[in-house]
């Protein structure tokens, strides 16, 4: 496949960044600094249950790349965001269950809009410190009994 048709892997980091954003429907507070947009985290993380694998560095950088250069994501200071074409996109596409949402998108992509080409480089540091965040919060928290409770009866 040439770098003019779109791959899996782009569909699957565009689809986890829409969901991982709550599909468009949750904007910032014009009272508050944080940046409309999710970090690299939330979209590995995102990712991984979409398709039970975290997606390694170059497959990010690359779809990112792609993604950016068809105008359909942001990223600006480490925050990954939709562009409005890009919500567009989303909200236009057919309904699809959620095991099938990645190939859809996947499909009307080729149908709409051409792979684009970015400037955009993702660390290799800065993917592994994504991913090591990740991990740390999926660790579930061992359970703890409240203070003084005795379950003696």
């Amino acid at each position: 496949m040439g770098d003019n048709a779109w791959r899996r892997t782009d569909a699957w980091i565009f689809v986890s960044l829409v969901i991982a954003s709550g599909a468009g429907r949750h904007r910032r507070s014009p009272t508050t600094r944080r940046p409309e947009g999710v970090r690299l985290t939330d979209v590995l993380s995102t990712a991984d249950h979409l398709d039970q694998t975290i997606p390694e560095r170059h497959d990010v950088e690359k779809a990112i790349r792609r993604l950016l250069g068809a105008g359909l994501v942001d990223v600006t200071d480490g925050w990954f965001r939709l562009t409005p074409d890009g919500e567009h996109l989303w909200r236009s596409r057919p309904s699809a269950g959620l095991a099938t949402t990645v190939d859809t998108v996947q499909g009307v992509l080729s149908r709409r809009t051409a792979p684009g080409t970015a400037e955009w480089h993702l660390d290799e540091a800065e993917h592994a410190a994504a991913v090591q965040e990740y991990i740390v919060r999926s660790i579930p928290m061992p359970r703890r009994s409240p203070e003084g409770y005795s379950d003696r009866g």
